[in-house]
């Protein structure tokens, strides 16, 4: 058990009884433990202030007091190299201008470096990747066109009186008589219905200022040397005018044979468009038969299912083989001339339009299976009397889209509405955007392209000024003041089909013989310059490896953090958590700027006396509160004990203010007193 001691009754402290009984030294301040008695001492000096808060006390979010503190902890503390010489040399202004100095210069390198990759980033550069792939091969969409419409007999009659006026026009501008060639029961002039409209007139060419003459003779000596050429100054054209006839223009060629094709081809598509509202022209029986003599595919022999019709304003009578809508794929799974598509065609033109074309034999074209035919656009001409042999190679190209290209996958952001309800193509939408032009500016739809719904063709009887219109519209469209050429992006996939052609004629004289003899009894082949009405078209894979083009990003994600990083590294020699104690100082930098400026308005606007003071307080920091030392090796000189004669004058406390309460007197008083008065101590 433990004894008590007679202090214990007044209220002192506990003592073991193996102590002495001598005096206990002072203690340090502290609370009233349970079981203790508050001892009620006399009038005694002033309790001192209550110490300093200790490393454990402080706050939990706490910022250097200034700026130079705070670079001096950077610069200590931190893993960029080069940063600590900054402190170190600080005694040395020369080295330390010469480490600010090139620190700043390799700062300014790295962060040089880093806009030039993240613009090379932005730019969205892209890498071509080939690759060489061999399988069986999609054998592509043919189609083929006679090169000539027929006269038809819905408008046989009107195409009559249109060669008849063009036959008559002839003989007024050159004194050529062509009844003979364009109708074959000609009528006589009095019988001709009323005249076109649209005339075609031979047309003076102003002189060019007598100015402009000399500045051309002096310009140009050795041509003013040489005999003048004897030509008439004049051209071919015929005037088109706005619907109320205020603006009028002449569409004028140089030379004689396009002014006459063009002018017989601006009415036929007139006629035409009054026949075709609702439905093409109807076509004769068998027709096929006629125009196509014989067709095989990989040795096997065509039938309805492998093609299908459709009819060109300008091409008459086109077929494709193996479109979208044949019930047979055909596939190559051998190349070769004997495992493609072999054609026998008739070339002959005893019913054609001789002033609408003015070539003879075929127009074809190798499209994709899922896109129309624009023969105007892509198609190649075969020469009667020559077997064409046409080889493929096929390849596929895959662009990247959004940031990276200007493409477009399905073109349903392109904003164009495909009037041809099929793929989408550059071409179609450069075509559909045309008719839109035409449907909104000249009130009707030109008949080479797909109408919408409602909409009529262009015809001058109903639209008497739709050839004004167009011929504007065409000239805004071949300079690309329509926008179609930019409004029309390019598709992110494509497959080309690269041709290459060769010839030989066809059939070779030892052969010709029994091949036309075939020919007249099978298909009614009567002409009499038989090389002159036949051709021969071979078109087949050269090989069953394609090439296809993919695009890549060259500059990924992956690819830009790490040149940072390799760029970091190389100027700075340091790693990520590095940027992080870059944010960290820019972070501080302007947490003090804000707390500095607040302290300043709070000093000046809030305690008018204590301006000067706070901005003081707040401006400048005491030396004994900056670090002892700035750099590592002599920071360990803080660990020896402070200068007896300089730690009181550091620790000293603030005077107590005895209005904010009762203080309870210090303790190693109290217990020196309970002590001086207990029983049995010296």
């Amino acid at each position: 058990m433990r004894a008590r001691a007679p202090g214990d009754e007044d209220g002192g402290g506990t003592q073991s009884p193996e102590l002495s009984p001598a005096p206990r030294p002072p203690r340090p301040h502290q609370g009233l433990m349970k079981g203790d008695k508050r001892e009620e001492l006399g009038p005694g000096p002033e309790p001192s202030a209550p110490p300093l808060p200790t490393e454990e006390e402080e706050a939990l979010l706490e910022f250097h007091r200034s700026y130079r503190e705070l670079f001096e902890f950077f610069c200590n503390n931190t893993t960029i190299h080069g940063a600590i010489r900054l402190v170190c040399s600080q005694h040395n202004r020369m080295k330390t201008v010469f480490w600010a100095v090139l620190w700043l210069c390799t700062f300014g390198m790295m962060y040089w470096q880093f806009g030039q990759l993240f613009g090379e980033y932005f730019s969205y550069p892209v890498s071509l990747n080939i690759n060489l792939n061999s399988d069986k091969l999609i054998f592509p969409a043919v189609s083929i066109c006679t090169l000539n419409p027929y006269r038809y007999k819905e408008i046989q009659e009107e195409l009559e009186d249109l060669d008849r006026i063009t036959e008559q026009t002839l003989f007024d501008l050159y004194k050529y008589n062509a009844s003979h060639t364009l109708v074959a029961h000609a009528r006589s002039r009095r019988d001709l219905r009323e005249p076109l409209p649209h005339p075609l007139q031979r047309l003076p060419i102003p002189a060019p200022p007598h100015a402009a003459r000399r500045v051309r003779r002096a310009g140009s000596s050795v041509r003013d040397n040489n005999p003048q050429v004897n030509r008439k100054d004049w051209k071919i054209g015929f005037q088109l005018c706005n619907q109320n006839k205020s603006d009028c223009f002449y569409q004028t060629y140089s030379s004689g044979v396009d002014a006459v094709r063009e002018w017989y081809r601006f009415h036929y598509i007139n006629i035409l468009s009054r026949r075709r509202q609702d439905t093409s022209p109807s076509l004769e029986e068998d027709v096929l038969g006629k125009f196509i003599f014989t067709c095989r595919f990989n040795q096997d022999s065509c039938n309805e299912a492998n093609y299908s019709h459709f009819h060109h304003p300008m091409y008459g009578n086109c077929y494709t083989f193996n479109d979208k809508n044949s019930s047979n794929l055909w596939i190559s799974s051998v190349p070769g001339v004997n495992n493609g598509l072999s054609l026998t065609l008739r070339t002959e033109q005893n019913d054609f339009i001789p002033l609408l074309s003015t070539v003879t034999g075929a127009r074809v074209m190798v499209h994709e299976r899922d896109e129309p035919a624009f023969m105007d656009d892509a198609g190649f001409n075969l020469r009667p009397g020559v077997e064409t042999s046409i080889s493929m190679s096929k390849e596929a190209v895959d662009r990247l889209g959004g940031d990276y290209g200007d493409c477009t996958k399905n073109g349903s952001e392109v904003p164009v509405e495909n009037l041809y309800n099929t793929k989408y193509t550059q071409q179609v939408c450069i075509h559909s955007c045309f008719q839109e032009s035409m449907i909104k500016e000249c009130g009707c739809a030109y008949i080479f392209y797909p109408r919408p719904e409602g909409v009529e063709f262009c015809d001058y009887k109903k639209h008497n000024s739709w050839g004004y219109c167009y011929y504007k519209l065409q000239d805004a469209f071949s300079s690309d003041r329509l926008g179609c050429f930019t409004k029309c992006r390019k598709p992110c996939s494509v497959t080309i089909y690269k041709l290459s052609a060769s010839y030989s004629q066809w059939p070779s004289v030892t052969s010709q013989d029994w091949v036309f003899q075939m020919l007249s009894r099978q298909n009614n082949y009567t002409i009499k310059n038989k090389r002159d009405g036949v051709a021969k078209l071979n078109i087949f894979f050269k090989e069953l490896n394609y090439k296809s083009n993919s695009e890549s990003p060259s500059v990924t994600m992956v690819t830009l953090l790490s040149n940072l990083g390799s760029q970091w590294s190389l100027w700075f020699g340091s790693s990520v958590l590095s940027v992080v104690e870059m944010a960290e100082l820019i972070f501080d930098l302007l947490v003090i700027t804000f707390l500095m400026l607040l302290r300043r308005f709070r000093s000046r606007y809030w305690s008018p006396g204590r301006g000067g003071r706070g901005t003081q307080e707040v401006a400048s920091t005491p030396a004994t509160s900056l670090p002892s030392s700035s750099c590592p090796y002599q920071a360990s000189s803080s660990s020896f004990p402070p200068d007896p004669a300089i730690s009181p004058a550091l620790s000293a406390p603030p005077p107590a203010y005895s209005t904010l309460g009762p203080h309870p007197a210090p303790t190693g008083l109290a217990e020196a007193s309970a002590s001086a008065h207990a029983p049995g101590e010296p």
